[in-house]
């Protein structure tokens, strides 16, 4: 009963410094991997729930160290001394090192489970770029094919490659019809925006009118920040404003007066445009004639009153070289990045976890293997 009682002290304290020297190691190696602060609030888990599996390394040990004396065999001898004279092996004292390994390598698992990441706040970081709003016409004239494949997928693509090439400006879009809508606040994650623009599709607002005045209230909103120097707004469109409640030359005051920029880029040159309206019975594209009033006067007045500029294409590589030419105007200013970004640090726990797994087997199976 004695000898049970120790073996089970040595399981436990074996388990205990093994465990505990493998969570120590683990914290270093992420800490010069990562350059984690270890400190209040620098480390969640996304999984705390996998932390009841815990449990089971516990019970295993508990119910081990409880039921041994009662399950194992054991030898009797006639003398007390005979027994004593037998003394105990290394290997005797060395055995709950396996069971310590096996039970600190599942909590080493449970713990990788668990999703232990790493937070970093971007913040105070200061980078050299400006607050921008793109602001993209949805009407539905914007499936005219005069650029090709049309106005619309046309402008979603260079509109995203404009995107790619200003990796230090926070950029936010606004999308209108009828009326104007936020598509995405002002960000730095240039991919999820790029994504949310090109999936956009004609239809999903109301695309029978072209609220500019609008639109250009909704980006002004986004751009409310005293803090930020330069701040400016690109508006794409092929239409004559004829919606919404606040008319284009007081929106472009409302953006003088907030010292934003407007850029303006006309798409078409005329008021009629060739559109598709389906296929034929052979498959051949049924063209029809559309009539779509442009005011370039407008747009341009709109551009001069903020010191931006304005821009008419006709054509892909037009649209292409307008917004080159914005990327050469626009100006840049310090500004904070702001968010957060999550660094995963599973890897350590479960390879070491692994490590604990693959000893423990090669131990029993060489070191202390059992003979019949």
């Amino acid at each position: 009963m004695r000898n049970s009682a120790h073996y089970g002290l040595r399981s436990f304290g074996w388990t205990l410094l093994i465990f505990l020297l493998s969570v120590l190691v683990a914290l270093v190696f992420i800490n010069q991997l990562y350059d984690v602060p270890w400190r209040a609030g620098s480390v969640r888990f996304r999984r705390p729930a996998f932390a009841f599996l815990l449990v089971g390394p516990m019970l295993v040990w508990f119910t081990r160290g409880l039921f041994q004396h009662r399950l194992s065999p054991r030898l009797r001898f006639s003398h007390a001394a005979l027994s004593a004279r037998l003394g105990t092996s290394m290997r005797t004292w060395l055995r709950p090192v396996l069971l310590g390994m096996r039970l600190s390598a599942l909590a080493l698992v449970v713990i990788a489970l668990m999703g232990p990441q790493s937070i970093h706040a971007k913040g105070t970081t200061q980078v050299q770029g400006i607050d921008l709003i793109l602001t993209l016409d949805l009407s539905l004239s914007m499936q005219a094919e005069d650029i090709r494949p049309n106005r619309f997928i046309a402008s979603k693509q260079v509109v995203a490659e404009f995107i790619n090439r200003r990796p230090q400006d926070r950029i936010g879009a606004v999308v209108f019809g009828r009326d104007a809508y936020t598509l995405m606040p002002l960000t730095t994650d240039h991919s999820a925006l790029s994504t949310a623009i090109i999936e956009l599709e004609l239809g999903i607002i109301d695309g029978k009118g072209t609220a500019i005045g609008n639109a250009v209230g909704v980006a002004l909103n986004r751009l409310r920040n005293p803090k930020t120097k330069s701040k400016a707004i690109i508006l794409l469109t092929d239409g004559n404003s004829n919606s919404g409640n606040i008319s284009p030359k007081q929106a472009a005051g409302y953006a003088r007066a907030m010292n934003v920029k407007l850029y303006t880029i006309l798409m078409g040159s005329t008021d009629e445009t060739s559109l598709s309206r389906g296929k034929s019975l052979f498959g051949m594209t049924m063209m029809d004639r559309g009539n779509f009033p442009i005011n370039p006067e407008l747009l341009k007045e709109m551009a001069q009153q903020t010191d931006g500029r304005y821009f008419q294409v006709t054509d892909r590589r037009g649209l292409e070289r307008s917004f080159h030419s914005i990327l050469d105007a626009l100006e840049k200013t310090d500004i904070k990045d702001s968010g957060v970004v999550y660094g995963e640090l599973f890897m350590p726990f479960l390879g070491l976890g692994i490590a604990l797994l693959f000893l423990e087997a090669l131990g029993a199976s060489l070191l202390f293997r059992r003979w019949p």
